[in-house]
């Protein structure tokens, strides 16, 4: 049996959830729903599932994409999808399953909506300034990585950054997913001083490939 695609949304309080337990609440989702899966061979055998982009905790998605591989045949079927939302904690919803035409390392952009909130209220030119800063030429951060801490220009990475006024500061942009990845955490640093928000929050609401299709 070949492997399934799930495309999921984690928002609300689940956003607090972390890549380790989310993992453990899907395995869990999918033996209550009937669903065995197949494990990977060796001394420490795990269930062959996998997320494509693990998510920062604290950051709301609604293009979540988790691969699985059933023991049994198994077909998408909307009645799977109902059992497994009924299995799930409040803010994670399955609302996809299909089986996968591509591999996970072709994803290549996270589109992400955000918000700035500066206790103060924002700075003067606040807006003007923002847009300013993020059409730069070259905006260094320092990134942590595996090996440590390294330095990054992320302007390369970064596109189509926008933002809007309102009760609080709105933006959009798309980061690099893979390759290297820039978080909406290497997003927010690239801002220091004034221009730096008190809080920063962030959703994921689409994925593409390097020629910015809408990736499944």
């Amino acid at each position: 049996m070949g492997k399934l695609r799930l495309r999921f949304s984690k928002t609300g309080r689940a956003k607090y959830i972390s890549h380790l337990d989310l993992m453990a609440t899907f395995r869990r989702a999918l033996l209550r729903a009937g669903v065995k899966l197949r494990y990977t061979q060796g001394f420490n055998p795990h269930p062959v599932m996998s997320i494509a982009l693990p998510l920062p905790v604290g950051c709301e998605s609604v293009c979540e994409l988790l691969d699985f591989q059933p023991e049994d045949e198994l077909a998408p079927s909307d009645m799977l999808l109902q059992e497994l939302n009924a299995a799930f904690p409040e803010g994670i919803e399955v609302f996809e399953c299909y089986t996968p035409e591509r591999k996970a390392g072709e994803i290549k952009w996270i589109e992400v909506a955000g918000s700035f909130i500066y206790n103060a209220g924002p700075p003067p030119r606040a807006l003007e300034r923002l847009r300013e800063r993020y059409a730069e030429q070259s905006i260094v951060i320092s990134k942590r990585t595996k090996s440590g801490v390294s330095d990054l220009d992320i302007v390369p990475h970064i596109r189509d950054v926008q933002f809007y006024d309102g009760d609080t500061i709105t933006m959009t942009a798309k980061l690099s997913a893979q390759n290297p990845s820039v978080s909406p955490e290497n997003f927010t640093a690239a801002l220091t001083g004034e221009l730096a928000p008190d809080f920063a929050t962030y959703r994921r609401t689409e994925v593409f490939d390097a020629e910015m299709n809408v990736f499944r």
